[in-house]
């Protein structure tokens, strides 16, 4: 198996991306998901600097996540051609992106329920998406975030239904918490179209917090995914408010190496 361990960028959102990144390839990390949070960092020489802190530090980028999800809704879902056909041409940029920095996977947030679009016509535009991601050689993965359509795991089911093996899934950890729904039963329904995660825990007090603080069982969970074949990337992702400071960020990441490393034996 493959199975890497990582921090995202995210975690200290607002900062500045090539400060988050510098950040959290000094935590002596495999891997990092970088959140691209403006159109500028997109350009060819503020990647560079991105790819040299990458190089430097031996630091994989395993996935993106791009700034324009929340307009998703708006682009990709739309009766709109032309507005689609746009958002497909802008994601080149992305997927240029993600060769010059060595990523694989590609987040997607997608539709929002209230934004009607029948699940069908989403499959379709999901699928246009992944195929030009596969011909830049990414994946392009929907994530089950809470307030959008993939937030429901029957919706994503019935997305791996029609579309077999080009269904490939995020999972979020805090995300299906907040849909009441346990991320034992995601994993057990997508399987092995689950090919990254988001990692994270939970308690009364919060829906985010470091792994190992809260109520869920991760040797369980990293004991389902093996099972079921997972060989992707987990990274950690929290909120800035969700942990005290860096030396709290690095203590869970290697918290979460150990256990990894236990139960995948790499």
């Amino acid at each position: 198996m493959s199975v890497r361990t990582g921090v995202s960028t995210a975690c200290l959102y607002p900062m500045e991306t090539e400060k988050a990144l510098s950040t959290v390839c000094s935590l002596g990390i495999e891997a990092t998901e970088i959140f691209i949070n403006s159109h500028c960092e997109l350009e060819k020489d503020f990647l560079k600097g991105l790819k040299g802190t990458l190089d430097k530090t031996s630091v994989r980028c395993a996935s993106l996540h791009p700034y324009t999800c929340g307009i998703e809704p708006m682009m990709f879902f739309t009766y709109y051609e032309r507005r689609f056909e746009d958002m497909l041409e802008y994601h080149k940029k992305y997927f240029d992106a993600m060769n010059f920095l060595g990523a694989e996977k590609f987040i997607l947030h997608g539709n929002k329920p209230q934004n009607r679009f029948a699940d069908e016509d989403y499959f379709e535009r999901y699928e246009r998406l992944y195929d030009l991601g596969k011909a830049f050689g990414v994946t392009v993965t929907q994530e089950n975030v809470a307030r959008c359509s993939g937030g429901n795991l029957d919706f994503l089911v019935k997305m791996k239904k029609a579309l077999g093996d080009k269904a490939k899934f995020t999972l979020d950890v805090k995300q299906a918490v907040r849909t009441e729904t346990s991320p034992y039963e995601f994993v057990k329904e997508l399987g092995n179209s689950i090919v990254h995660v988001h990692l994270s825990d939970h308690n009364d007090k919060t829906d985010c917090g470091p792994v190992g603080s809260g109520n869920l069982d991760f040797e369980r969970f990293l004991g389902e995914l093996k099972n079921c074949g997972f060989d992707g990337d987990m990274v950690l992702e929290l909120y800035r408010w969700g942990f005290s400071d860096e030396k709290e960020l690095m203590a869970n990441y290697s918290y979460i190496k150990d256990v990894s490393q236990k139960i995948f034996r790499f």
